[in-house]
């Protein structure tokens, strides 16, 4: 059977927060040994499909978004095309099923950034989503502990995940499974059976991403507002 090395939550230029190119991203996702690398930008996709469109062989870029939901955020993966942000959790899982992807809940409770099991009264969805994260290399705290007792009350597969917001964390964290997760089927049935490959990005690195914001919103590339709120249209990449 066939080993895997999977990062399932990484950034490019395409996030409001990051400035590294699809190209870098797919350059160093192969030298560190990834297999399978999902692109999941904040609620976009162009970023992950000209990642697709140009990796070797040897790498399969997986199209996934981070979408912010009006509960929090959460990692959808094999999509067709963009789930628009501000929909609530429920209809957002529901939108993403209707195109054949899977849904992760990524950083479920770190109390620093938009995570959606911080309000308890969301509990549920640990009935119906496909993994949680339950190492993620850029939580501080006791975040990923108490993400990896949650998976494991709701009987849910835990994944490590470098979070990347620059290309020196990409594979910094990362999930090895047996199968195929080139596909939703192959993914879902692989992640009965993973093993976790913790690791940490630095403060140092970390520190780059107020950078690439401000750099960022001097490009006009913002966060994606909900079609609903005043902001910028889907900007492309330049």
């Amino acid at each position: 059977m066939n080993r895997a090395f999977v990062d399932l939550h990484c950034h490019t230029r395409a996030s409001f927060d990051c400035l590294s190119t699809p190209a870098a991203v797919v350059k160093a996702a192969v030298e560190r040994g990834l297999t399978h690398l999902a692109i999941t930008d904040h609620d976009r996709i162009d970023g992950a499909l000209e990642a697709r469109s140009i990796a070797p062989e040897e790498l399969t870029v997986l199209i996934g978004e981070e979408v912010k939901t009006a509960d929090g955020d959460l990692i959808c993966i094999f999509l067709e095309r963009a789930i628009e942000p501000g929909l609530s959790a429920q209809e957002t899982i529901d939108a993403a099923r209707e195109q054949g992807a899977l849904v992760g809940i990524p950083h479920p409770f770190d109390r620093l950034r938009r995570s959606m099991l911080v309000d308890e009264g969301l509990a549920e969805l640990g009935g119906i989503v496909d993994w949680v994260e339950t190492h993620n290399a850029r939580v501080i705290g006791r975040g990923n502990e108490h993400d990896a007792a949650f998976a494991a009350e709701h009987g849910l597969p835990g994944v490590a995940v470098s979070d990347a917001h620059s290309v020196l964390e990409v594979g910094v964290a990362y999930t090895a499974l047996d199968g195929d997760p080139s596909t939703p089927e192959g993914l879902r049935a692989a992640l009965a059976g993973v093993q976790l490959v913790p690791g940490r990005a630095s403060l140092i690195v970390r520190a780059w991403t107020p950078f690439a914001k401000v750099v960022q919103r001097a490009r006009g590339n913002r966060r994606v507002r909900a079609a609903d709120q005043p902001g910028p249209p889907r900007p492309g990449l330049s």
